[in-house]
């Protein structure tokens, strides 16, 4: 089994390469649409980013490790956005009538993964949630 240490570096290398690609995409893809995040704002992302990275990986659950990293990386990512791009978050992808950025992907994408892990664990581990502590 794997220790709570090897998941959160699991943890920590997903969000960074969901972070660095996320960056990337916003440098090299012009777009003429943004928004601006308060600063409050980008503290709130920032530490629910930590706070997600270091207690998720306590559940003994790969699935639910990578969707911390995951949605971590795209909070990150537009955290660091906000800094960066002084006239707010570039949202290069357009669709649907709506503009976004790969960070609001690896949100909601990482947050579903990791909804559906912890359920299926508390599922699989049903029977010790039963237990007195």
């Amino acid at each position: 089994m794997e220790t709570t240490r090897a998941r959160r570096l699991v943890a920590a290398a997903a969000a960074a390469l969901v972070l660095a690609t996320d960056l990337a995409h916003e440098a090299l893809e012009p777009t003429p649409y943004h928004h601006l995040r308060s600063p409050g704002a980008l503290v709130a992302m920032v530490a629910l980013a930590a706070l997600v990275l270091a207690f998720v990986p306590r559940v003994a659950s790969r699935a639910a490790t990578l969707g911390a990293g995951v949605a971590a990386g795209g909070a990150l990512g537009m955290a660091l956005s906000g800094l960066v791009w002084s006239n707010g978050v570039p949202d290069p992808l357009v669709g649907g009538g709506y503009a976004f950025n790969l960070g609001d992907v690896a949100i909601v994408l990482g947050d579903v993964l990791l909804l559906v892990a912890v359920a299926g664990h508390a599922w699989d581990n049903r029977r010790a949630l039963h237990r007195a502590v």
